[in-house]
């Protein structure tokens, strides 16, 4: 995805996935950030996509290989590795500031 294609589509720009993933996810545990149009991810993330990532963020158990499979058409198995991987790092980060908060407010 950071090669500028996606599955067999070449020279595309994935940026606006990948932000729209990473801002969507951030947005579900809570972190809304001023800066990005949020507008984006409705028209960029398909409802399915949504769907599966929500899954991996909020119940990564429930998650099925039918589920990584079938969720994602069109990607190559690498593709859909770092998918998962940018959604769980985007639910570290959003642990992390909340973590953060809480240490922050307590040594207050």
């Amino acid at each position: 995805m950071t090669y500028r294609h996606v599955g067999a589509t070449k020279d595309i720009d994935t940026k606006p996935f990948r932000e729209a993933t990473w801002y969507y996810i951030q947005s579900i545990k809570g972190i809304r950030h001023d800066d990005y149009n949020y507008g984006k991810v409705n028209k960029v993330l398909s409802i399915k996509y949504k769907t599966y990532i929500r899954m991996v963020a909020c119940f990564p158990e429930k998650v099925s290989l039918f589920d990584f499979h079938n969720c994602m058409d069109g990607l190559q198995f690498s593709e859909k590795v770092h998918v998962n991987v940018l959604v769980m790092e985007a639910r570290l980060q959003a642990e992390l500031i909340y973590s953060l908060k809480a240490l922050m407010s307590h040594m207050k």
